[in-house]
């Protein structure tokens, strides 16, 4: 990647922190090219200089026209005063990617200047491990070039997904959401277990290690996930006992309604931040 690119993170928290790691510690950009900033917290931007080798500078004294990339990492319910500060600082040419939940690439165009690039990132937290399953989707005047310099960024986290706006939702209550699904299923396994007479924190490793097993036996493998279940079941074997009951107990019908429940969650979430037209 371009040893001239230079990006900027306007919020300093855990999201933008795992990026900047992971940029860094892959080796995709150096950490001079990379600048994080926020409105006050000084301590903050020095930890993040310390840890990374990054500049921290605040707000105020970052000058955005000297970058190429600027993401939005700061609290969704600040974006608009965010936006409204940085339209006439920017340039078309310039790429705003937004991590922000809940704010579309039309909310962000309608902002800021006519023919603003911005795209709309999701990720999700394994993004700290760089095992993210991250989606984009870029607004309507973003080039490809950029669509490419995009995944290239983000794929230092994991893996990137080009997605339509309109299927963001429906990823955030699969993706964005997904990790604490597998986090609720592992505390049910402990419990279980340690009901049963085993050590809690032994339950968790295999617990653990099993769910990590499934997933790639997914990832690598050509079958499907019908296929795969089918392949470990045998008739009246002690899976098959497994799945009965879980079946029974509304398993499937249980993670849908999570799925739906987030997907349907995060479409309110947009409304609310985005029933108030921004004035210029």
């Amino acid at each position: 990647m371009s040893t001239n690119l230079r990006v900027a993170f306007i919020g300093a928290g855990n999201m933008a922190e795992a990026m900047i790691s992971g940029i860094v510690q892959t080796g995709t950009l150096a950490p001079h090219q990379i600048t994080a900033t926020n409105r006050s917290n000084g301590e903050r931007l020095l930890e993040l200089h310390n840890r990374y080798g990054i500049q921290g500078i605040r707000r105020d004294k970052v000058q955005l026209s000297s970058y190429d990339v600027i993401f939005m990492a700061m609290k969704p319910k600040d974006a608009e005063a965010c936006l409204l500060s940085i339209r006439d600082e920017i340039r078309p040419d310039q790429v705003v990617m937004s991590v922000l939940a809940g704010i579309s690439t039309d909310f962000m165009e309608n902002i800021l200047q006519q023919e603003q690039q911005v795209i709309r990132v999701m990720p999700n937290t394994s993004s700290m491990l760089r095992e993210s399953a991250t989606a984009i989707s870029p607004g309507q005047n973003v080039t490809m070039k950029n669509v490419k310099l995009a995944k290239s960024l983000l794929a230092c986290i994991g893996e990137v997904y080009v997605i339509e706006e309109n299927q963001m939702d429906l990823f955030t209550g699969i993706a964005g959401s997904g990790p604490a699904y597998f986090y609720y299923l592992m505390e049910h396994i402990e419990k279980t277990a340690f009901e049963n007479g085993m050590d809690i924190k032994q339950a968790r490793e295999i617990g653990a290690q099993t769910i990590l097993g499934a997933a790639k036996m997914m990832i690598e493998r050509d079958e499907t996930p019908t296929e795969l279940r089918q392949n470990v079941t045998s008739p009246n074997g002690t899976t098959a006992a497994g799945l009965e009951a879980l079946s029974d107990s509304g398993g499937g019908t249980a993670i849908k309604a999570a799925i739906e429940g987030a997907m349907n969650r995060s479409k309110e979430i947009t409304k609310d931040l985005e029933k108030v037209p921004a004035e210029a």
